[in-house]
């Protein structure tokens, strides 16, 4: 049983570095491609939301934020890789991933007189 799933563990990785995926996107750099490809203008500049929907913080896993940006067919239009790039995407995927929760609003005084 122990072989299988050590079978079964090498099997997933190397099927995740033929995809791509194994290496984390660099947040600095997703934070320049979310502006520099317009996301901002519908989600915010944080994700937080707006014309489109709210990304941030705790994204959608990368491969069904990967899959919806390539076939998406409602309001937003899809990107292919010609225009927005796999590495462009992990990059994005983790600087929504590095914003911060924000605080409990019942932590806030102000909010709570």
């Amino acid at each position: 049983m122990q072989s299988l799933l050590h079978r079964l563990g090498w099997a997933a990785l190397a099927a995740t570095l033929v995809s791509g995926s194994a290496f984390a996107g660099d947040a600095a750099k997703g934070k320049v491609a979310f502006v520099k490809n317009g996301c901002y203008q519908c989600h915010g500049f944080v994700g937080q939301g707006g014309a489109g929907a709210k990304l941030a913080p705790k994204p959608l896993p990368l491969e069904a934020m990967v899959s919806f940006v390539r076939s998406t067919n409602r309001q937003m239009p899809p990107y292919s890789e010609q225009i927005l790039s796999n590495n462009d995407l992990d990059d994005i995927h983790a600087y929504l991933e590095s914003i911060p929760v924000g605080p409990d609003p019942k932590s806030i005084p102000l909010l709570n007189p």
